[in-house]
């Protein structure tokens, strides 16, 4: 504990400076050891009475509290604070729980608890969540956020079975469950969602906060408690006499589809359509190569408009309520690619696999208004978050492949270069193609980083594309588990709109070719070029496994920077090369005669001066350390990494 820090706290407050001394007390609290708890309670006590950031009062209490400090005061605290002036919410939900459950056929214990007999307390934190307090326990829990929007296990494992789980207290993954399992009637076959609770005073505890009014109407959960475990699965026929075998399978409709898990692309040749092929064919999901989104945006756009013109007036109130994500569905249900796989008998209703692809994918470092504090910006990923798409799923996972960075720069610059050569027999020079600064674009490209509460990045994972060619088993079982689908035998090949194994542009290597995990593309990139980006990406390299090639860990300063950038003649020259087609087709202004060689390269290397220096000030700028936020300040992190199962693995990490 800072005794200076503590002191001037305490002065601060003497004086009656009470933002001041919140401030001060709330540092007294971050230098806090835990070696002095009076000092703790101390300071927690003056920012909550202070009316200060309570919830930095609050942890600090809880934090005691488990610790065993003060526990008589502060569990009287807590009551009076934050217990009781919500306790009548709680007990009015609890009741209506109980009535509801009272009546529901298909839970078979009714003795529910008093009340005030509950084993678990849960004392508000914000307006979202709640801290538990376990009775028996003597002790405050983590915070709970009952609609959290993560699924964070894997309910569709195996779908040959009823699904069962334990112990679901989640409000978010309750729905979930309702949302995405179909009917038994639905598919001729019993199909009740089994919950299994394993303590049923821990159970009733929990009605307090849950809402299960939307939940029961369709009778779809089947709870058992404890022992009951051993019923499932229920024969409905001989116990309930209803036989679900009598009905006809239902199609799916555009309604039923709430899923979306949302392929992202961290950057162009990342190794996207190999995810694709692999995802493709699956018998739960509803899939489609990589399109550009802008035409995918304008072609949902353009059939809704048809549909309103052909709608007579009885449908016109029905083609209002379509969405955007209606109408994406209903495009993948009536393709034959999209449900190639597709099991129409499956137990829970398909989800969308989506691509939404751009030509590049540009990030802007921003200053934050605080120096050595930036945020990102991306036209490309705002019409993402903007799209009425996206909006209107009700559930989103996210995956983001990742290519060793120095890879897909090089194979970017291939590409590039080879669209630029395509264009150089058509007419007019407006349509000619230019190699861009792949550089800059893609050391200012931190979308690994995210922000936490963004709710398209909130249940997310990043996947290296190298672990997906060397342990396919490994990577793509771990993967099927995060995204909650079964994995199936449709995920062990590669496959397409073309068949087996396709060639996803002219000259890529197919399937599981180890090719592009070796190569280094050296005719597009050179050593500079690539230590460069190493070492301006190294938190990802890093935080995702990947080693050094090119940077040899040598000190870095500004003239470091200017040497590397003085050496980029491979970008450079691709540069100068598209560049100069262009300007091969361009007339002098005054003469009217076409460009004289000499004036093309002068102009040629005038276009490069400017990009170096635009790159040495970035560089500089990230050399002297960047922290990112969100637009609210609040940091952003690096995307988690999917872990594999090492007793899966087929072949060394990649290195």
């Amino acid at each position: 504990m800072n005794s200076d820090a503590l002191a001037l706290a305490r002065r601060l407050a003497e004086l009656d400076q009470k933002e001041t001394a919140q401030q001060a007390y709330t540092l007294v609290l971050q230098q806090s050891d835990g070696s002095d708890p009076a000092a703790e309670m101390e300071a927690a006590s003056y920012i909550f009475f202070s009316e200060g950031e309570y919830q930095t009062a609050y942890t600090t209490f809880v934090s005691l509290y488990n610790r065993g400090y003060y526990q008589a005061e502060l569990m009287d605290l807590m009551m009076q604070a934050f217990y009781l002036p919500n306790v009548e919410a709680q007990q009015k939900c609890y009741q209506e729980n109980c009535e509801l459950l009272g009546g529901y056929p298909y839970l078979f214990c009714k003795d529910f608890l008093p009340f005030d007999s509950l084993p678990i307390l849960f004392f508000p934190f914000n307006d979202k969540g709640y801290i538990p307090f376990f009775k028996t326990q003597n002790r405050f829990g983590e915070y709970i956020d009952f609609n959290d929007p993560v699924i964070d296990r894997n309910f569709f494992h195996d779908l040959e079975n009823p699904i069962l789980a334990e112990d679901v207290f989640s409000q978010y993954q309750l729905e979930y469950l309702n949302d995405n399992v179909r009917k038994s009637e639905w598919v001729a076959r019993e199909n009740h969602i089994y919950l299994h609770y394993t303590d049923w005073n821990t159970f009733c505890a929990y009605l307090s906060c849950l809402q299960f009014s939307r939940l029961l109407p369709q009778q779809k959960f089947v709870f058992l408690v404890e022992k009951e475990i051993a019923q499932y699965p229920i024969d409905f026929a001989e116990r309930f006499g209803i036989d679900y075998s009598r009905n006809r399978v239902r199609p799916f409709s555009y309604q039923e589809v709430t899923r979306l898990i949302w392929h992202t692309q961290l950057a162009t040749h990342n190794g996207g359509d190999f995810f694709n092929e692999i995802f493709h064919n699956h018998p739960n999901l509803l899939t489609m190569e990589s399109v550009m989104f802008h035409e995918l945006s304008q072609k949902i756009k353009t059939a809704k408009k048809e549909l309103r013109r052909q709608a007579g007036k009885t449908q016109k109130g029905m083609m209002a309520r379509l969405t955007d994500k209606d109408m994406l569905v209903s495009l993948l249900l009536g393709r034959e690619d999209a449900c190639a796989g597709l099991d129409y008998k499956a137990r829970i209703v398909p989800a969308v696999f989506f691509q939404p692809h751009f030509p590049n994918m540009l990030y802007h470092i921003m200053l934050a208004g605080k120096k050595g504090v930036s945020t990102l910006y991306s036209e490309q990923y705002e019409s993402i978050r903007e799209s009425p798409i996206f909006q209107n799923f009700k559930y989103i996972k996210t995956f983001t492949p990742m290519r060793r960075i120095t890879t897909s720069y090089a194979a970017s610059v291939r590409f590039m270069y080879a669209q630029a050569q395509m264009d150089q027999g058509r007419e007019g020079g407006k349509t000619f193609k230019v190699v861009s600064d792949v550089v800059s674009e893609r050391i200012q490209n931190r979308s690994f980083m995210i922000d936490p509460q963004d709710r398209l990045y909130r249940d997310s994972v990043l996947v290296r594309f190298e672990d997906g060619k060397l342990n396919p088993t490994a990577t793509f079982t771990s993967l099927a588990g995060f995204l909650d689908i079964p994995y199936t035998e449709s995920m062990t090949y590669c496959s397409g709109r073309d068949g087996l194994n396709p060639e996803s542009l002219e000259g890529n290597v197919r399937g599981f070719d180890l090719a592009t995990v070796y190569r280094t593309y050296d005719e597009y990139a050179n050593d500079e070029e690539r230590a460069f980006l190493e070492y301006f990406l190294r938190d990802a390299y890093e935080e995702y496994g990947y080693d050094f090639h090119y940077y040899k860990g040598e000190p870095v300063d500004e003239q470091w920077i200017r040497e590397k950038i003085a050496r980029f003649t491979c970008i450079d020259g691709y540069i100068m090369r598209t560049y100069g087609r262009i300007l091969e087709h361009r007339r002098d202004g005054k003469t009217g005669e076409p460009l004289e060689e000499e004036d093309i390269r002068q102009r040629c290397a005038a276009v490069i001066i400017p990009e170096k220096e635009k790159r040495f000030n970035l560089a500089c700028r990230l050399l002297a350390g960047l922290s990112f936020v969100n637009r609210q300040g609040q940091p952003l992190r690096m995307m988690k990494k999917l872990e594999l199962d090492p007793a899966l693995l087929e072949q060394p990490l990649y290195h």
